[in-house]
């Protein structure tokens, strides 16, 4: 399988470099094309300076920002792709936005997977990422030795959008997840305990989570280095808040971890870890 990557972000690369690991890597593209052409240097691939560089690809990677790159990229790919190749997008978009991937490139006989992660920096640096997929079963098949590389568990979770639409599921349990640890370790200092004791204690029990175990210490040390940014959670948050509006489902969660994020990101954090916003959570 020749597979291409566009997008070298936090997740991007390591993907990147693990799909070079198992020798399927042949071209990678950025927005910058200057870290395109390092990344390509050091790993002995091509760099794309265009679409048309990954016509010889069998399986196209997308890890971008937002929807209107999904787009863009897919409008670029969906003339040049052979018919029967498959475009896999791992970014965080809307599932309206899944579908006129997926429209776009039926029409020119390429297959398309809706296939947004979970497990952070972390998860994609260690191969361990959980990735929800939108599709059809034969296409991930057909990919899936490519995902493995990356990836602890892979799941088709329905058509085209479910892959998205586990992700909205996904990213409301995680800012809630975040509310709650990032304001009871505020209340923990504040009482002075000692976190060396605290962490552990609240990790064993029924309190333990991802972000405590992951974020917790650092947080506390105030060291925000992403991870995943704040502005990149109030982006999924803007998503999902549609969405839930759209199903007729509390918001609740949703609405105030987007009042948080948004002022967090309003104040300077946008780039930071979304641990900070124990900095919010330490004022009343």
């Amino acid at each position: 399988m020749n597979v291409g990557l566009i997008g070298l972000g936090a997740m991007g690369e390591p993907m990147a470099r693990h799909l070079h690991r198992h020798g399927l890597l042949r071209v990678v593209g950025n927005r910058s094309h200057g870290k395109a052409e390092q990344l390509a240097a050091a790993l002995g691939v091509r760099a794309a300076s265009e679409a048309a560089d990954f016509a010889d690809c069998d399986l196209v990677v997308l890890c971008v920002s937002a929807d209107a790159d999904v787009l863009q990229n897919v409008a670029a790919l969906a003339p040049v792709l052979r018919v029967g190749a498959i475009v896999a997008d791992h970014s965080t978009v809307s599932v309206d936005t899944a579908h006129a991937a997926a429209e776009q490139l039926a029409a020119h006989g390429i297959g398309f997977l809706d296939a947004p992660v979970s497990g952070g920096v972390e998860g994609a640096r260690n191969g361990k990422l959980s990735v929800m997929v939108g599709g059809t079963q034969a296409d991930l098949d057909t990919v899936r030795a490519a995902l493995d590389c990356y990836a602890a568990r892979i799941t088709l979770m329905g058509d085209s959008g479910a892959g998205q639409a586990s992700k909205a599921v996904n990213q409301v349990l995680v800012a809630g997840i975040n509310e709650a640890v990032c304001e009871g370790l505020a209340l923990g200092e504040r009482l002075g305990l000692d976190p060396e004791r605290l962490l552990p204690t609240l990790a064993a029990g029924a309190a333990g989570n991802w972000f405590l175990d992951k974020r917790g210490a650092s947080m506390l040390r105030d060291a925000f280095v992403p991870g995943f940014k704040c502005a990149h959670l109030l982006k999924d948050l803007r998503i999902v808040q549609g969405m839930a509006h759209a199903a007729g489902t509390s918001s609740a969660v949703i609405d105030l971890a987007l009042a948080d994020y948004t002022a967090l990101t309003e104040a300077g954090h946008g780039d930071a870890d979304t641990s900070a916003l124990i900095v919010r959570k330490r004022r009343r």
